[in-house]
């Protein structure tokens, strides 16, 4: 079959071709991100269907999508992200920081799908046989029965999946494979985009899920072209602080289920162990008499999850006061206590403040902001806030107190865990037999707290 061949330069970062080097990319301005890459071009048709058939069209009428079962995993936080399971034909991409405990997740998860008659192929290339099984004898499974390919080569892949009539293929990692078809060593944007394209083809003309590892960049996106996240069915990400026990997985797309919704696991010794009810392991441990300590509820999807934050404000020996904050935007801390500053008449230009948010938990939504403010304030003041008690609602820059959404599943879920309190928006209306105090605007909570 003749071919050619012919150089060319591709931004790791966005993809953007180039047939000369440049220092900076056009497309995406990243610099010194070009690398160049060897393009092997054979003459060959486009594939066809599966069964070498051209495709037909097919009325959507005659489709009985509900009739495919989704494959369980076994760990119901990992199949609670996925929106009931492992859709059969479709490519997950799970992505997180190096030893976050990606491997791990999906060894366990490959011997629970495994032990519940469900033949799966877990294709290492990052470690050996041997390796994985040292990683199989910590975990509390039973991985006698899953079957460890130590293989790069796409082709050989996807071939010994179809001898072995796998039904779930899991790639640790897409960076590690190639296919000979391409010039350039493996997890160059060329051969992730291309293995990715194979392993897609694959799963939906054979109908076997395949679970992809993807290694991140520095600013914490996966690695590769931006392509590798749009062909794919789910991407998911693994978080969490490598001091901490606690991770969080997260759904950034998901064609089959929400892309809010929120997986909590530990990591024990024995492995990833999902827990079940994240609110109370965040919570636990809790000093309900200290200063700068107040409860937030968070809506990550549809699961209400409650978390602690904690304020130290100390007077500053420097020119200018620090602003450390673990778990919030620091730019939104900013905003809060300039709010407190002008609106509430509490000083903290001549303060240092320290934020941090217990668990490994990031504050995203604005449903927390009552929650920074109560924390600032009992810190300032130096009054604990009430015990069985938690703030929700969102504040604005002339200080007002705005209402969330889900409040009413909030405060349910802190009734749940025993609160009998909770402080709100004056501007919403909040169900439920737990007590509410209104509240208009931060002075109102100040000097409720101070009191």
């Amino acid at each position: 079959m003749p071919s050619s061949t012919r150089s060319v330069y591709r931004c790791s970062e966005c993809g953007a071709e180039y047939p000369k080097w440049a220092g900076r990319c056009d497309a995406c301005g990243a610099w010194n991100a070009l690398a160049e890459e060897i393009v092997t071009k054979r003459a060959s048709r486009v594939p066809a269907a599966a069964g070498g058939k051209d495709a037909e069209p097919v009325r959507l009428g005659d489709v009985h999508a509900d009739r495919t079962p989704r494959i369980l995993t076994g760990l119901g936080e990992l199949d609670f992200v996925l929106g009931g399971g492992i859709v059969p034909g479709s490519v997950i991409l799970i992505g997180g920081e190096p030893g976050i405990g990606k491997s791990t997740l999906l060894l366990q998860c490959a011997a629970r799908i495994e032990g519940s008659g469900v033949r799966t192929l877990y294709a290492a290339g990052e470690e050996s046989v041997e390796q994985v099984g040292l990683r199989a004898a910590r975990l509390n499974e039973a991985t006698n029965a899953v079957h460890v390919l130590p293989e790069v080569r796409v082709d050989a892949i996807t071939a010994r999946a179809r001898s072995l009539s796998a039904r779930v293929v899991i790639v640790d990692s897409i960076q590690t494979t190639y296919t000979d078809d391409l010039e350039g060593a493996p997890g160059n944007v060329g051969q992730v985009r291309e293995c990715a394209a194979r392993l897609l083809r694959f799963a939906k003309e054979s109908g076997t899920a395949v679970l992809l590892v993807g290694h991140v960049t520095r600013g914490g996106g996966i690695a590769g072209p931006k392509t590798l996240e749009h062909v794919v069915d789910t991407v998911l990400y693994f978080e969490g602080e490598g001091s901490n026990d606690f991770r969080v997985l997260r759904a950034a797309k998901n064609r089959f289920g929400s892309v809010n919704e929120v997986g909590i696991f530990e990591m024990t010794a024995a492995g990833l162990q999902p827990v079940a009810n994240p609110s109370a392991a965040f919570l636990s441990g809790r000093d309900t008499d200290t200063a700068g300590s107040a409860v937030t509820a968070l809506m990550e999807g549809t699961r209400p999850v409650l978390v602690e934050i904690q304020a130290l404000a100390a007077k500053t020996g420097f020119a200018t006061p620090q602003r450390v904050a673990t778990g919030l935007d620091h730019r939104r801390l900013a905003v809060l206590l300039a709010v407190m500053e002008r609106r509430a008449g509490l000083p903290f230009h001549d303060l240092d403040v320290f934020l941090n948010v217990t668990g490994g938990v990031r504050l995203v939504e604005t449903a927390s902001d009552l929650g920074v403010v109560a924390a600032l304030v009992s810190s300032v003041t130096d009054r604990p806030c009430p015990a069985n008690t938690i703030f929700v609602g969102e504040v604005g820059l002339g200080g007002e107190v705005r209402p969330v959404p889900g409040t009413d599943r909030r405060l349910a879920e802190a009734q749940r865990l025993g609160f009998d309190r909770a402080f709100v928006s004056a501007r919403g209306k909040a169900q439920g037999s737990i007590d509410t105090v209104p509240i208009r605007h931060v002075s109102e909570l100040s000097a409720k707290l101070a009191a």
